[in-house]
């Protein structure tokens, strides 16, 4: 199994920068990639960025520009920094990571617990 930690999340002023973490552990045989997502009250979780194995990026139009993922050395942990930070970006910042726990396994969903990112305006 594999697990995610994400952390860093918390309260800041619009136009001020966090960056959110994404700890995997456990059996990891290999990752095809890390995705992060958000949930805003009353909206559908949306995709916001993601970082494949050979490090290929992705993000959503809303926060290109502002927002960059990236990946230690281990690739183990993914970062999401964000800076400029709007109150749209209210949210609870999930990371998923697409991966095989051993080498007989399928590749599956694995998802963190959450973390809050609060912007005040």
């Amino acid at each position: 199994q594999v697990q995610l930690v994400e952390s860093g999340g918390g309260l800041v002023q619009a136009g001020k920068s966090l960056r959110l973490s994404c700890a995997a552990s456990g059996s990891i045989f290999k990752m095809d990639g890390i995705y992060w997502y958000r949930q805003a009250p009353g909206k559908q979780r949306e995709l916001v960025a993601s970082i494949t194995s050979g490090g290929s990026t992705n993000y959503a139009d809303s926060v290109k520009g502002r927002f960059t993922i990236s990946r230690d050395n281990d690739k183990n942990t993914v970062f999401l920094q964000m800076n400029s930070l709007k109150a749209e970006d209210t949210a609870i910042y999930y990371c998923k990571a697409v991966a095989a726990a051993s080498w007989t396994s399928r590749y599956t969903d694995y998802w963190g617990q959450g973390t809050q990112v609060t912007v005040s305006s």
